[in-house]
């Protein structure tokens, strides 16, 4: 092997080194960390940012300090776990589970077609690289339908990404380090972030007097309090909001012609459609003085530059799909598209979404649109619960709780039910492998080589391979082992069409190059199962520990062929130079530099200008004028937001209370003036009633709230064995939603804006 080929030959791993490079798992930043073990060589006695990191520079929140509460779960699973009749569990071996999952998926498979068989995954927070090797057993059972996290909230702005620049591929992102004026929709980046080192940034931005932050959000939120701007819109207003906006651009010279005459169509299309706004009628609809949203408007025009961060404040409303076009049109509209400081389009290290699809697929029972490759949440159980011939039939989830996670658990549950077969991979018996035929534990994120896909920065790109920092627990495997063993098991291939493989990994990367391109141009259908033919045959050769990151080398090899110039400014003139580098930097390592001019470059248009008219949104756009956001509803008139981000919450890889002992109630926010008509104090219990269900909630009374406006955290509600009674779980937020309650296009929940009431208990 040559000195370009080297591959580093340990790990570190228990005692050997003092802080261990790594990365937090609760927000979708993973800000890198250093970690230091105990004695017993597992427990997690420190946690600080990693300096080292390139993106995150030793920034991190307090929720990365508690990482122990996750690694060391004193209920991990530690042995494969096999539904009985009456419902319970019991133990079986590793070969027993292998040989009678594959058995169940294949039979499904066999009776009804592969199609039948639905997967929920594809990794959690920090934790893609297992969905990358569920691919291979996917293509082994002819699974066909698919979803994970990102359809409940980024399937419908892919989408409109999709439209306006040509492919969905063409995610924008916001250059928020380098922005005159920074916009925050619909998110609160203290605490939710969004942005690599959010408080940093989001200060430097507020306390700059060149530059102006802007928050628009409903609540007085943490970031709210340091904006320049901050405008309250109404729950649900906000497509009027930005419809007034955009009227305020076109008709009071606002708007940067010259950009949009080089380099965008149809622009009198689109002053037609904005004609139909009122700005008085509209701004009042939104909940905003008039004067507060020509203000905005006028300093998003008139600033140097503007980046603007989309999140579930719109993405999970009414008129969701609809918000994120018309946001997109904002900084379209000023010229802040393809510039520094502004919105451009970044490379991608892997793919999130799956393959295909812009609205054109949809799902066998309900018509429902399949975007991005994703089924939309909210309707997956109705292709289960019918008597449909195409219903699904099975379920493989993998690294995710959709029972808990997704909109009307009760439902979820009688879905689940109704399965002829099911199958749970995970490191703790969620509220969902509670509900399966059978439960693979696997190790956790920092038991193996672990990464993340939100690779969303520009100019500069930033991947993080993370090696493990701990031993795995007895008893379980990494999911790209459980994958082998299920193909090896369903008899995708054989020791003999992997020999020539095996052979050239012990003689180094360009030897193996060479041998992978012979033996997938003889036998291409070992393509189909390309990441466990990499774990097979090219992890052994990687340092212990290491193995998983086998596929890590095919998408070095495809990103530096996909885009040489990126990838050469970066400095790598091969896919193996890239694989080496991401190898020896546990930090993280740059993989790729643009050019602002490069966002062009990307357009996939053919004559590379952008299509201001989303034909499909048009109609929703006009019916705006007669719809009116301030009409209540007598049975449930508060809105409830079902999942805020707090100091005191992560997602649902934090299931142990004690992780928030400083804050162990978990309040029901409310205005004070609604608590007084309710006639509830501050610590008072309250019963939330839905239309899907009801709760109880400790009462925390802010005037960060507008009147009529209440909101919970997310990421609770959790089981814990052994809780005592006083233990405060939380609510149970999906016990609340409705599946029914969701954007007509992208199918993406309504989870900000539930209809409810309050009833003191």
């Amino acid at each position: 092997m040559t000195s370009s080929e080297h591959i580093p030959t340990t790990v570190s791993s228990g005692t050997e080194a003092v802080w261990h490079h790594t990365a937090c798992n609760l927000c979708s930043i993973n800000c890198g960390v250093e970690i230091k073990l105990a004695d017993d060589g597992r427990t997690f006695a420190r946690v600080r940012g990693d300096k080292n990191n390139p993106v995150s520079q030793g920034y991190t929140c307090e929720k990365a300090l508690r990482l122990d509460h996750y690694q060391n779960n004193p209920h991990r699973l530690t042995s494969p776990m096999r539904r009985r009749d009456d419902g319970t569990f019991e133990e079986v071996d590793w070969d027993t589970a292998i040989r009678e999952v594959a058995a169940g998926l294949a039979k499904v498979r066999d009776e009804h077609g592969g199609e039948t068989i639905f997967y929920y995954g594809g990794g959690g927070q920090g934790n893609h690289l297992p969905g990358g090797y569920s691919g291979a057993t996917r293509k082994a059972l002819s699974m066909k339908y698919s979803s994970n996290a990102l359809a409940q909230e980024k399937t419908g702005e892919f989408w409109v990404d999709g439209q306006l620049f040509g492919a969905m591929s063409c995610h924008t992102t916001p250059d928020m380090e380098h922005t005159a004026c920074g916009v925050f929709l619909g998110k609160n980046p203290w605490h939710s972030h969004g942005i690599p080192r959010a408080r940093t940034v989001i200060k430097e931005m507020a306390n700059d007097p060149d530059r102006t932050l802007i928050i628009i959000d409903p609540r007085v939120t943490e970031s709210a309090e340091i904006a320049d701007i901050h405008l309250r819109v109404r729950p649900g207003g906000d497509a009027w909001l930005l419809g007034a906006m955009l009227k305020i651009l076109v008709t009071e010279d606002l708007a940067d012609r010259t950009y949009l005459a080089e380099r965008a169509n149809r622009l009198d299309e689109l002053e037609a459609m904005l004609a139909i706004v009122d700005l008085d009628e509209w701004a009042d609809k939104a909940g905003v003085p008039l004067d507060q949203i020509r203000h905005a408007a006028m300093t998003m025009a008139q600033a140097e530059s503007c980046a603007i961060f989309e999140d579930l404040g719109i993405q999970m409303a009414p008129h969701s799909t609809l918000n994120s076009y018309l946001e997109k049109l904002i900084f379209i509209l000023t010229g802040n598209f393809g510039v520094k400081g502004g919105m451009n389009l970044h490379t991608a290290f892997g793919k999130l979404a799956g393959g295909g699809g812009g609205g054109d697929r949809r799902t066998p029972v309900g018509n429902h649109r399949i975007l991005g490759g994703l089924m939309p949440c909210n309707g997956i159980p109705d292709e289960i619960l019918t008597t449909h011939p195409d219903r699904l039939r099975a379920a493989f989830v993998e690294s995710s709780n959709p029972v808990h996670s997704l909109a009307d658990t009760k439902r979820w549950r009688e879905a689940f039910e109704a399965l002829e077969f099911s199958v749970v991979i995970d490191v703790v018996m969620t509220e969902t492998a509670e509900c399966a035929d059978y439960v693979l534990p696997t190790s956790t994120q920092y038991e193996k080589a672990e990464a993340t896909f939100f690779t969303f920065e520009f100019p500069e790109n930033f991947f993080h391979l993370r090696p493990p920092i701990v031993d795995p627990i007895d008893g379980v495997l990494p999911e790209p082992e459980i994958h082998r063993r299920l193909c090896r098991e369903l008899g995708v291939y054989n020791d003999d069409d992997l020999a020539p493989l095996y052979a050239a990994a012990t003689q180094g990367l360009d030897a193996y190059a060479d041998a992978f391109l012979s033996v997938i141009a003889a036998s291409p259908d070992l393509g189909r199962y390309l990441p466990v033919v990499l774990y097979e045959t090219l992890g052994p050769a990687l340092p212990e520990g290491m193995e998983s990151a086998a596929a890590i080398w095919g998408l070095s090899q495809t990103f530096v062929t996909s885009n040489p110039e990126s990838a050469a400014r970066a400095g790598y003139a091969s896919g193996n130079d890239l694989f080496n580098a991401i190898l020896d930097n546990p930090s993280g390592v740059a993989f790729s530099s643009d050019s602002y001019e490069a966002t062009w470059d990307r357009m996939r248009y053919d004559d590379k200008k952008i299509n201001l008219i989303v034909d499909e949104l048009v109609e929703e756009f006009r019916s705006l004028a007669d719809e009116d956001p301030r009409v209540t509803n007598d049975e449930y008139p508060f809105i409830l937001a079902a999942g805020e981000r707090r100091s005191s919450t992560a997602n649902t890889a934090m299931r142990d209370p004690e992780w928030r002992r400083k804050h162990p109630t978990t309040g029901l926010r409310l205005h004070p003036d609604d608590a007084a008509t309710l006639d509830v104090e501050h610590g008072a219990k309250i019963r939330i009633v839905t239309k899907a269900g009801e709760a109880i909630s400790n009462v925390e009374i802010s005037d960060s709230m507008l009147p009529g406006m209440v909101s919970l955290p997310n990421g609770q509600g959790l089981s814990w064995p052994g809780a005592d009674a006083d233990t405060d779980l939380g609510v149970y937020l999906n016990e609340l939603t409705s599946v029914d309650d969701r954007d007509w296009f992208a199918g993406t929940p309504h989870h900000k804006h539930v209809r409810a009431r309050l009833e003191k208990v």
